[in-house]
C-alpha cells in the first residue's frame, strides 16, 4: 500500500538527517516505519479522499500536470511541517496530558501548538511544551503579561472556529481547581466569553488590539481568527489594514473539546468558501503580500492540505485529526467530561487512561507532510509556496449530484497581483516612542536592583505605554517581584491603553487624563492617576473599558470612570470615584470601590471579586444586575479594610473626596454596600465514562 500510494521507502526521506530543536526528524521517520504508522495513514488517507463528496473541495479535482517531477525534487517534510499547526484546544477542554503532548509532538517537527482560549501553565513557559501560538480572546482567561511574553504568535479570536456567532463555551464540570487557578476564576462555574469575542465592535477597536499585543511582545506575530462566512473577504481586508501578520479562516467543521452538539453543528460554511473570498479580496486590495493566510476546519489530509494552498492558503491548522493521533476515538463526550481516552476530560482517574505521546503526534503531521510532497511532485511543484493560490491547478470534479453544486466559482482568481506572503517590511512599523523610551531607561535599573525615578509629558498619541516595559520584566522574570523598581510620572492625556500589560515593580503616575482600556490586561504594579491643580472638580478621568482582563495590580483614580469599568477584570484592585454603566461585567476576582454614583446593570456576569458602591439614595437595586449580583450590607471588619483602602486612595492621590469620607467616616460608612455574585460553584457531577471499545491504532 506503501508503494501504491507514493510513501517514501528507503532514501526517499526528503529530510536528509535534519535535526530540529535536537530531534532527529528522519530517526522519528524510522521509528514510525517500523511500526504502524505509515500503513495506518495510508489506509486513513485513502478513505478520506476517496470518500462520496461530504465537503466542497471533494467536488474539486487536482490536476496533474505533464511535467511532474521526482519525489526528491520537493521540498523536505521539515520545511512543509513548519506550516502545521494545532486548532486552538485549550488546557480545560484538554486535559493537562493531552495539551502538554500535541504541544511537544509539534516542536518536533518545527510546528506549532496553539493554547486555545484558556491560558497555560507558566511551567511550561521555558520548555519544549510551550505552546508558541497563544489565544487572548476575551481577555480574562489566563492572559497575563507572561503568557503574552513567551508567545511567538499572539491570535485574537474574533469567532469560534466550530461554532461561528457563539462564545466559547466550558461546562462548569470542567473547571477543576487546576483550570480556576490558571485562568483566574473560580472552579465550578461556567466560563462563557459571549461574543463579540474581545470587545471588538469596530476595526479601530481590532487595530488597537494588534497595536497592545505588539507592544507588550514585538517579537510575536499577531494573527486573528476569522469564521469562513459570507463576505469575510471584506472583513480580512480590513483585518490587513490594521497591521495583523496573520488571518486565520475557520472553518464549520470540527469541535472544541467543550461545548455541546447543539452549538457546533450547522454554524458558519466550510473554509473552502470563506479561504477563497478571502484570497480575491486581499489580492484585488493589493494586501495580499503583506500578510499569512492560515485555514482549519476538518483538515485530514496531504490532498485537504494541497486544495488549500491552491485556494490560497499559506499555513494550515489541524484540531480533531491531531486528537486521533493521540487515541481520539471519537466518543463525542467532550463536554459531558466522560472521554475514555484522557484526552478531553478533567477527572483524574479518567486522566490516568491517556496512552497518547508526543511521538505519535509527529507520526501523524509528518505523515501528512509526506502526502504533501506526493501531491506536490505530481503537480510538478517543488514547494509549498509554489502552490499557494494556484486555482488553475484545480477543476470540478465529476460527480454524480442534481446539478445544484457549483464549485468553479471557488477557482476564480484576479487577472493580476501578488497571490501569496511576500516576507518585507510592513508598510507601517508598529512603534511607540514613549514606551520604547521608558522601557530603555527604567529597564537597566530594575534589572540591577535598583530603584529609578523618571518623568515624561504624555499625549493622547502615545499609545499602550507600560507594555513595552511590561512585557521585557514578564518575559525576565515572569510574575514575580523583579529586584528594582521604577516610579514613571506623566502629565497630560495619555493615549488608549496606557498602563495596558503591567506587571510588578512598576508603578505609572499621571496627572491628567487617559482613554479608553487604562491598565488592560494588567498582571501587578500600580497605576494612579489625579486631575491637574487647577481642575474644576468631579473630573472623568479615565475612559470605557478601565482594567479590561486584568489579573492583578492596583489602580486609584481620583477622578471618575467611563462605562464597563473593571470589565473581565480576574485580580486587581480598583479605587474610582465614580462609573459608567455595566461595571464589573464578567468580573471574576479582584476588588472594586467606587467612590461616588454609578450607572445602570453592575455586576452582569460576575461570577467573582468584590464590589463596593456608595448608596446615598437607597437605589442601588435599581442600579445592579440582580439576575448575577446581590446586596450586602457590609459588617464592621468589612467597613475597616474599605476605610484601608480609602486611606491608601487618599494617599496616593490626595482626592479630596476621599479627605472628606474619612473626615466624616461614621456616616459615611452607612451608606456603603458591598455587592457579590450570586453564583456558587456548581456540584460538579461525574457521569460514568464509557467503557472503550477496541483499542485505537495507534501512529508511531
Amino acid at each position: 500500500m506503501r508503494r501504491a500510494l507514493g510513501w517514501p521507502t528507503g532514501s526517499e526521506t526528503g529530510g536528509n538527517g535534519i535535526t530540529l530543536e535536537g530531534v532527529d526528524v528522519e530517526e522519528i521517520l524510522l521509528r514510525a516505519r517500523m511500526g504502524e504508522a505509515f500503513e495506518a495513514y495510508a489506509h486513513f488517507a485513502e478513505l478520506v479522499d476517496g470518500r462520496p463528496p461530504a465537503e466542497p473541495r471533494d467536488l474539486l479535482e487536482l490536476v496533474p500536470s505533464p511535467a511532474a517531477i521526482p519525489l526528491e525534487d520537493v521540498e523536505p517534510v521539515s520545511e512543509i511541517a513548519r506550516r502545521f499547526s494545532s486548532g486552538a484546544m485549550s488546557h480545560g477542554a484538554l486535559s493537562a496530558e493531552a495539551h502538554e503532548a500535541l504541544a511537544r509532538g509539534l516542536a518536533m517537527i518545527g510546528a506549532r501548538a496553539n493554547t486555545g482560549e484558556g491560558g497555560e501553565d507558566p511551567s511550561r513557559f521555558r520548555t519544549d511544551a510551550n505552546s508558541p501560538i497563544k489565544q487572548v480572546a476575551s481577555a480574562r482567561f489566563g492572559v497575563t503579561p507572561q503568557y503574552c511574553a513567551f508567545a511567538e504568535e499572539l491570535q485574537i479570536k474574533m469567532a469560534q472556529g466550530s461554532k461561528p456567532g457563539e462564545g466559547g463555551q466550558l461546562p462548569a464540570h470542567k473547571v477543576t481547581e487546576e483550570i480556576a487557578r490558571l485562568r483566574h476564576t473560580q472552579p465550578g462555574i461556567p466560563l462563557i466569553s459571549p461574543p463579540p469575542h474581545h470587545d471588538i465592535y469596530s476595526i479601530e477597536d481590532l487595530a488597537q488590539l494588534i497595536y497592545d499585543l505588539k507592544q507588550v511582545n514585538p517579537r510575536a506575530d499577531v494573527s486573528v481568527k476569522l469564521v469562513s462566512t459570507a463576505d469575510v473577504g471584506v472583513i480580512a481586508a480590513g483585518v490587513a489594514k490594521a497591521m495583523a501578520d496573520v488571518i486565520h479562516i475557520a472553518g464549520t467543521d470540527g469541535g472544541t473539546g467543550a461545548s455541546p452538539l447543539s452549538s457546533i453543528k450547522n454554524a458558519g460554511v466550510p473554509w473552502e468558501v470563506g479561504l477563497a473570498m478571502t484570497q480575491v479580496a486581499l489580492i484585488e486590495s493589493e494586501l495580499r503580500g503583506r500578510v499569512r493566510v492560515r485555514v482549519d476546519g476538518g483538515l485530514k489530509t496531504g490532498r485537504d492540505v494541497i486544495v488549500a494552498a491552491l485556494l490560497g492558503a499559506d499555513e494550515f491548522s489541524f484540531g480533531t485529526a491531531a486528537l486521533l493521533a493521540q487515541g481520539c476515538i471519537m466518543v463525542r463526550a467532550c463536554h459531558r467530561d466522560t472521554c475514555p481516552t484522557g484526552i478531553a476530560t478533567q477527572r483524574p482517574e479518567l486522566r490516568a487512561k491517556f496512552l497518547g505521546t508526543p511521538q505519535q503526534v509527529a507520526a501523524y503531521f509528518l505523515s501528512v507532510a509526506h502526502d504533501v510532497r506526493r501531491h506536490l511532485a505530481t503537480l510538478g511543484l517543488r514547494c509549498v509556496a509554489d502552490a499557494v493560490g494556484r486555482v488553475d491547478l484545480l477543476r470540478p470534479r465529476a460527480v454524480a449530484n442534481d446539478g445544484s453544486l457549483e464549485v468553479s466559482g471557488l477557482l476564480v482568481a484576479p487577472a493580476s497581483g501578488v497571490r501569496s506572503f511576500r516576507r518585507v517590511e510592513p508598510v507601517t512599523r508598529v512603534t511607540s516612542p514613549l514606551g520604547d523610551r521608558v522601557a530603555g531607561e527604567a529597564l537597566p535599573a530594575i534589572r540591577e536592583g535598583a530603584y529609578r525615578d523618571l518623568t515624561y509629558p504624555i499625549s493622547n498619541g502615545d499609545r499602550a505605554v507600560g507594555a513595552r516595559l511590561g512585557g521585557r520584566l514578564a518575559r525576565e522574570f515572569g510574575s514575580e517581584d523583579p529586584p528594582g523598581r521604577a516610579r514613571v510620572h506623566f502629565r497630560g492625556a495619555a493615549g488608549q491603553s496606557f498602563g495596558a500589560f503591567l506587571g510588578p515593580g512598576i508603578e505609572l503616575r499621571l496627572v491628567g487624563e487617559a482613554n479608553d482600556y487604562v491598565g488592560k490586561g494588567m498582571g501587578g504594579g500600580r497605576i494612579v492617576i489625579k486631575p491637574p491643580e487647577d481642575d474644576a472638580g468631579d473630573p472623568v478621568l479615565v475612559g470605557n473599558t478601565v482594567l479590561y482582563g486584568a489579573t492583578g495590580g492596583e489602580l486609584f483614580c481620583a477622578g471618575r470612570a467611563g462605562e464597563r469599568f473593571a470589565v473581565r477584570n480576574s485580580g486587581a484592585l480598583a479605587v474610582v470615584e465614580g462609573g459608567g454603566n455595566h461595571a464589573c461585567e464578567y468580573m471574576t476576582g479582584g476588588t472594586v470601590v467606587v467612590l461616588g454614583p454609578c450607572g445602570h446593570n453592575i455586576g452582569a456576569g460576575m461570577s467573582g471579586g468584590a464590589c463596593w458602591v456608595m448608596d446615598l439614595d437607597g437605589r442601588l437595586a435599581d442600579h445592579v444586575n440582580s439576575a448575577m449580583v446581590r446586596i450586602h450590607e457590609p459588617h464592621a471588619e468589612q467597613l475597616e479594610e474599605l476605610r484601608g483602602l480609602i486611606e491608601r486612595h487618599l494617599s496616593l492621590t490626595d482626592s479630596s473626596r476621599a479627605f472628606g469620607m474619612l473626615a466624616a467616616w461614621e456616616e459615611m460608612a452607612r451608606s456603603f454596600r458591598l455587592v457579590l455574585p450570586t453564583a456558587a460553584p456548581a456540584p460538579v457531577r461525574h457521569e460514568p465514562a464509557p467503557e472503550l471499545g477496541q483499542e485505537p491504532v495507534r501512529l508511531g
